[in-house]
Order: C-alpha cells, then structure tokens, then sequence
C-alpha cells in the first residue's frame, strides 16, 4: 500500500522475485549485470544471429546466454515462476498453454557463433552451469582465457564487455593496465563493433581511442557509460 495527498493506493504483487531475475542463473560472480540490462545492451548493439559475438571478460555468462536467449526466441521468464501462478482464483491450464506457446516459437540449437572468455576458471565453470540452466550450453563456447590472448581471424563481428571497474572488484592502477590492454587487443579487429560497459570516466584516455557513441546508463544504482565502437562495414561479397 502506498498513501499520498491523503490517497491509499493497494497493490498486488503478481510476480514475487524481480523481473530482472530469469530463474538461470545457478551462481554469480563478485559483481554481475543484471540481466534485463545485458539484454537490452544487446538490443543496443548491432549484433544479429548470423555475427560472431565475444564477451571477453563473461564472468557468469550472462551476456552470451542473453544473446542466445534472444537469437532462439527462448521467452525470458521461462525458466522461473510467478507469485500469481500460486494464486487459487489463476487459471493453472492458462498458464501451462501460455508456457507451452512460448516453448513452440523457440528455435533449435546449434547454429550460434557465442564466445565467452574469462581469466578465472571458476567463473568459466560458473557460466556453463548457468547456460545448462537456461538451455543454451550447446549454443556458447566458454573458455579460460586473459583478455590479452584474446585473437580471431573472423570479420563482422560484436565484442560485448562488462570489464571490472572502480566499484567492481579492481583497483585504478589495475584498471588501467586493463584498459589499454583492452584497447591494443581490440584496435587491429578493424570490421568489429565493441560495447564496453564502464564507470571509469577516463576510459577513452585509457583504451587510446574516443567512441563514437556513448550512452549514460546506470547499474544498478551506480551510473555507468556504455561506450561503442562501430566496426567498418564489410559485405559479404568482399569477404
């Protein structure tokens, strides 16, 4: 209930836990993204089914699955419940047919190009437990790998990032020395767009090249820029 100006509002909660939760995720690193923004983060991008897409530092995963989630149609909540769905007066039968819809519009496995990447091996561990959760393990390569050993000889592709930063897990000197690792790995990949998600405000300085666009987003509560760099476009035909 909430009262204003002498006004009582009552509300009903029909979901219970928040919506950003998906119902995957098994464990979680120190500091993950929510899952409803790394989503979103894709929807931003231009990253599309066909693309090779790369999340270098993937700690539990939840870019790749999201991006695999979305490229196979596979609805959001379908992997959790809802606080209504106990409800005596909610049709149970109305509930199983509109899980059963969303289960018939998924697409099969098997024809993604996803690669998650991360330094610790515990946390690659932690990101394929979560995508056997969410029924995506045969779409994502996870790997144990540094960002600096990161190469590909692929074109058009999408690196998606959401590095450690001041908040999150590193100190500056640290940060740093990502950063500009970060920009000498990623600046000869001339045909890839990245996405970087950060707080740092002296990022471009410190990866050694402006964005060409940048969006004020927030984590959580903490306000962070998600800075993109766009890939030259190649067709097909000239590949």
């Amino acid at each position: 209930m909430s009262i204003l100006k002498d006004q009582a509002t009552l509300l009903i909660d029909t979901t219970g836990s928040s919506l950003f939760k998906r119902g995957y995720r098994v464990e979680k690193g120190g500091a993950p993204i929510k899952e409803n923004m790394a989503a979103a983060i894709l929807l931003l991008s231009n990253w599309y089914p066909d693309k090779p897409l790369i999340d270098p530092t993937c700690g539990s995963g939840t870019f790749c699955i999201e991006a695999a989630l979305l490229a196979r149609r596979i609805a959001p909540g379908l992997h959790r419940t809802f606080a209504c769905e106990e409800w005596d007066w909610v049709d149970r039968a109305l509930v199983d047919r509109l899980r059963l819809a969303a289960k018939e519009q998924q697409l099969p496995a098997g024809s993604l190009d996803i690669s998650g990447y991360d330094i610790d091996g515990r946390m690659i561990d932690v990101a394929r437990k979560n995508a056997i959760a969410a029924g995506v393990a045969e779409d994502i390569q996870f790997k144990q790998m540094r960002l600096q050993d990161l190469r590909t000889d692929q074109l058009n592709g999408v690196i998606i990032s959401n590095p450690p930063y001041g908040e999150r897990l590193l100190d500056d000197d640290a940060i740093a020395r990502l950063y500009h690792d970060m920009g000498q790995v990623f600046h000869p990949l001339l045909t890839w767009s990245k996405f970087i998600l950060t707080s740092d405000e002296q990022f471009e300085k410190r990866y050694g090249q402006e964005a060409d666009k940048k969006r004020k987003l927030y984590n959580g509560t903490l306000k962070v820029d998600l800075y993109q760099y766009f890939g030259q476009r190649i067709k097909r035909k000239e590949i």
